[in-house]
């Protein structure tokens, strides 16, 4: 039995359009990810940073408390609330996929927000299992003096 030459075009078109519509979505759903900007600042107001939706910082603003902070505290500062930031990825880029793609197709949502779950978890999850760390060591590294043959660097 031979089907129908004209019913079988149809049936293409139909699904040439619906793979069109579907891309537009996809589409859609790209745009807007690439539009995201999460940002969090640090309890006492002294780091803010604001992430894009691939994990890259698109700014960090340092209040006047900032300066005061020894180096090392303010760098970790700085990193802890970078990956805040980072930490509400997953979820916004989930949201932005069910509202322009719905239901449509679990398995490519699921594996994409699982990825950035992976490489940007919540760190307040990853605190609450953390062990603890041990005391840090009270041998400090010694530091250079001026006139030390560093060749000018102030690093």
């Amino acid at each position: 039995m031979m089907p129908n030459p004209d019913q079988a075009a149809a049936d293409i078109d139909a699904w040439a359009q619906g793979l069109v519509a579907k891309a537009d979505r996809y589409r859609a759903a790209q745009e807007r990810t690439e539009q995201l900007r999460l940002t969090a600042a640090s309890r006492d107001g002294s780091v803010r940073v604001t992430v894009r939706a691939d994990g890259s910082v698109d700014g960090l603003e340092l209040s006047g408390r900032a300066r005061s902070m020894p180096l090392d505290e303010l760098s970790a500062l700085i990193m802890r609330t970078m990956r805040q930031a980072q930490g509400g990825i997953a979820d916004r880029v989930s949201d932005v996929m069910a509202e322009e793609i719905g239901d449509e197709d679990p398995q490519t949502r699921s594996m994409m927000v699982d990825n950035l779950r992976t490489r940007f978890p919540n760190p307040e999850a990853e605190e609450e299992d953390a062990p603890v760390p041990p005391a840090p060591d009270s041998a400090a590294p010694p530091r250079a003096q001026a006139g030390d043959d560093d060749e000018g660097n102030p690093w």
